[in-house]
């Protein structure tokens, strides 16, 4: 069954909002949104005015989880409406968890008591998709290869990004790549001639595990694994800008990164997922330092199809250049587009994935 089939009282939506690794489940009740985990209701938010006005019903939770089950109900709210901005929060209903949602910053105060969530400001926050957030890495510059760079954190393990997907019904993650789990997979991959006419990375098994041990130990790059549903899909190199060959071809700045990809799987080729990954991957790197305020690439300047992808997703087009082995373009997106543009998914869905995220007919509560 389809997302656009859900009936009333069936999952249309899953946070990974839950604090302590568990998910939270957002269902229709016919009136609004129910928040849910193991069964039970920790909040329900009703909306009213098209829409425009939440009121939160709280059920059985204490303090804490109410308010992180109040963030995932607006995720669900934002996600299900993608061409919605802003909702008005009824002040009264939302006292409980107002503090935190202001704190957090994902809210703000207007005159009057007014309180108002902005989509923009709710996709920042890390908690709600990095199972393991952390504080901004302190600031220590050191030289590599003759540049000045921040001394790049310990590399993560495991699951670092998750992600329910609307339009397609199922979750995208991301996690830290390992020798033992993925070179053979990765072999596999390159040694696709899909895939090998992009990145000429054919070889052995010796070959692989010897690139992707490379990639593990080195400070400046951040190699991935893709996954839908669990299933691996894709291979993403994330990496620091500065110190990477692409630095001195622009004025790269401290925390500008870059990314590459392939995606292994033909079933997993196509808009409906390009518009799924895409955006993850970029969500993911602008959660995973808050001082990252721009995402750069380098496709082949004669690669029209990712270029058009490209531009879809935000990239602005700033320069070709010629690396020692490909004319490249430079492209360039920024944090203020991505997230106040929301960026995260599609402009316009295809017709079934508009009918999906529809909201529950609205009531006045």
């Amino acid at each position: 069954m389809g997302i656009a089939e859900m009936r009333p009282g069936e999952t249309v939506y899953t946070s990974f909002n839950a604090g302590d690794g568990q998910r939270l489940a957002v269902r229709a009740t016919g009136q609004g949104f129910a928040v849910e985990r193991d069964g039970m209701v920790l909040v329900t938010l009703l909306p009213g005015d098209e829409g425009r006005r939440l009121t939160l019903r709280p059920g059985a939770a204490e303090p804490a989880a109410l308010a992180r089950a109040a963030l995932a109900g607006l995720e669900a709210f934002f996600a299900l409406r993608p061409d919605q901005a802003t909702a008005r929060l009824d002040p009264v209903s939302w006292a409980p968890v107002a503090d935190a949602l202001l704190g957090r910053g994902a809210a703000l105060a207007g005159p009057g008591g007014t309180l108002t969530a902005h989509a923009s400001l709710l996709w920042q926050l890390p908690e709600l998709w990095l199972p393991s957030p952390t504080a901004p890495y302190p600031q220590h510059f050191v030289m590599t290869g003759g540049r000045r760079h921040p001394l790049r954190p310990m590399k993560p393990t495991g699951m670092v990004y998750a992600r329910f997907i609307p339009w397609l019904g199922g979750v995208l993650s991301l996690r830290a790549a390992t020798v033992e789990a993925d070179a053979a997979r990765l072999n596999r991959w390159m040694n696709d001639p899909r895939v090998a006419a992009v990145w000429a990375e054919e070889g052995d098994l010796d070959k692989h595990r010897a690139y992707l041990g490379g990639l593990i130990a080195d400070p400046h790059m951040l190699p991935l694994i893709g996954s839908f549903d669990g299933e691996p899909f894709g291979y993403f190199e994330v990496y620091w800008a500065k110190e990477n060959r692409l630095g001195p071809f622009y004025d790269a700045q401290d925390y500008d990164r870059g990314w590459h990809v392939l995606i292994g799987e033909d079933g997993f080729r196509g808009r409906p997922w390009v518009t799924a990954w895409l955006p993850s991957l970029m969500h993911y790197i602008f959660l995973d330092d808050c001082r990252t305020e721009r995402i750069v690439g380098e496709p082949r300047a004669d690669h029209q199809q990712q270029i058009r992808n490209l531009d879809k997703a935000g990239f602005a087009k700033i320069k070709e250049f010629d690396f020692p082995h490909k004319r490249a373009l430079l492209v360039m997106l920024l944090r203020e587009r991505f997230f106040g543009d929301r960026l995260w998914q599609p402009a316009v869905a295809p017709e079934a994935a508009r009918q999906g995220m529809r909201l529950p007919e609205p009531v006045e509560a």
